[in-house]
């Protein structure tokens, strides 16, 4: 009778060690309570709990990625635009993400989003467009702040999309196409007015030259190559004649 009762003693002590093994990964913390209460938190590797008296959480402490929605919100210049986001974050403190926050991701999600639409909410839409890895640092900021009580570090927000008015986006395609035939008319009136330049001052040292510009007539006169069936006429100035003559006197 002793025997059976020392065996029944030895199966339920057995049951209790196998049943209260846990196995903690190294990524990850584990918060144990007590009867409810906070008792500590477990590091990686092996560990052992009172079954039915002791439970424990785990906590992943890889950073973590939470997809804001897209929201409508309302520049300071009254501009409705869709934005979307992404949060990085990773848990530091596993005790206050369990004991101080129900669901930290969701909440997470939620803050930035109400922060998302109180930052883009008070700058204008050049703003926005131009400074966009500033909006989403002062993002950042204030869900940071928010969320350290929490146990929670943010490490990053990225905002992924700017949806304009479709009426918005006409005009911003007209504005771009007008500044791009503004820029080809200038570099186009700079280039000829380089192109005159320089012919002033070819034509300069022609003038300057005994019978130049004779002697560059007639090559721009040989380089015509006209049909042989055509005949060519040219009116020449009385300058380039007596070019020639000076010329026939070498």
């Amino acid at each position: 009778m002793s025997s059976t009762i020392i065996f029944w003693i030895v199966g339920v002590v057995l049951f209790f060690l196998i049943t209260g093994l846990r196995v903690v990964d190294q990524y990850e913390r584990a918060v144990v309570l007590t009867l409810g209460k906070y008792t500590g938190t477990r590091q990686p590797g092996l560990t052992w709990i009172l079954p039915v008296i002791q439970r424990m959480i785990k906590i992943d402490l890889r950073i973590t990625t939470t997809e804001i929605p897209q929201q409508e919100v309302i520049t300071k210049d009254n501009v409705p635009v869709g934005i979307n986001a992404v949060v990085y974050f990773k848990v530091e403190s596993a005790e206050n993400a369990i004991l101080n926050i129900k669901n930290f991701t969701q909440a997470v999600s939620q803050y930035a989003q109400a922060a998302l639409r109180d930052v883009i909410g008070g700058i204008e839409l050049d703003s926005l467009l131009s400074e966009r890895e500033k909006t989403a640092e002062e993002i950042k900021k204030i869900v940071d702040e928010a969320t350290t009580a929490w146990g929670i570090n943010v490490t990053d927000i990225k905002i992924q999309d700017i949806e304009l008015p479709a009426d918005m986006k006409r005009v911003m395609a007209k504005q771009a196409e007008s500044e791009r035939e503004r820029r080809a008319v200038i570099i186009r009136a700079e280039g000829e007015f380089q192109a005159a330049e320089r012919l002033a001052q070819a034509a300069g040292v022609l003038s300057n030259t005994q019978g130049g510009i004779s002697m560059r007539t007639l090559q721009t006169i040989e380089k015509i190559n006209p049909d042989p069936s055509k005949t060519v006429i040219f009116a020449l100035p009385v300058e380039i004649l007596e070019g020639f003559r000076s010329l026939m006197k070498k």
